[in-house]
């Protein structure tokens, strides 16, 4: 039961976390991306934790399913704060001073 339990948070919170992110208009998506690193990291420990109780489960058909969504989620939630650092560097280098043809500042 404890097992049916997880997967079905992690289905939930994997839809309402996709409708979030698609009703974000796009002028305000890379600056919320700076953010949303925090938030991300958060969501590696969720999974780290439903995954460590998916291990420690009783019942072999389950955990072996909980431990699979648990390692999808793990490396879906590392992609995401991986991604969010490259944006934000990338949106960072925008103000950067821009070099003068001669290479001087």
């Amino acid at each position: 039961m404890k097992e049916l339990i997880l997967v079905a948070i992690f289905l939930v919170s994997t839809i309402v976390g996709y409708l979030i992110i698609k009703n974000v208009p796009s002028l305000l998506h890379t600056p919320l991306m700076s953010g949303m690193n925090a938030l991300s990291g958060i969501t590696v420990l969720g999974a780290l934790t439903a995954t460590f109780a998916a291990v420690l489960a009783d019942g072999l058909g389950l955990q072996i399913v909980g431990q699979i969504l648990g390692f999808l989620a793990i490396v879906l939630a590392m992609i995401n704060v991986a991604g969010g650092f490259g944006v934000t560097h990338r949106m960072l280098r925008m103000f950067d001073k821009k070099k003068k043809k001669g290479g001087k500042l």
